[in-house]
């Protein structure tokens, strides 16, 4: 598991490989990954946008921005989590994934870190 914590909000990120949509033959590699958040401030927060920092295992790289996460603008009260499942095509074995999340909390927007995360093939590890 990856995490990063910015302004109490803690981001748990855990990456998976899966085999069963993954194409190696046309290098289609096809990664899931499951994020929590967790508000341990005192105050009710709102995830209004995100933005992905992509890069495959060749060092290229792709920027993901737009509204909410999985269609969703989710409501975190304090003490609270919010959990969902996303996925990433890569034509690599290798790479990895990193960005924030913009947020509103008590009136403020702040940009809260989406800890760095490495995606790999069960045998890109020999």
């Amino acid at each position: 598991m990856y995490k990063e914590v910015s302004h109490n909000i803690s981001v748990s990120v855990i990456p998976s490989y899966d085999m069963d949509k993954s194409d190696p033959m046309h290098s289609l590699y096809f990664f899931i990954y499951n994020v929590t958040i967790q508000n341990n401030s005192s105050d009710t927060i709102q995830v209004l946008d995100r933005h992905w920092v992509i890069t495959d295992g060749l060092g290229k790289t792709e920027e993901v921005i737009g509204d909410g996460v999985v269609g969703e603008t989710p409501t975190i009260i304090p003490g609270a989590t919010y959990t969902y499942t996303s996925a990433c095509p890569l034509p690599t074995k290798t790479g990895n994934m990193r960005g924030s999340y913009g947020i509103l909390q008590h009136q403020n927007k702040l940009r809260i870190q989406i800890p760095l995360f490495f995606l790999r093939t069960p045998d890109s590890f020999h």
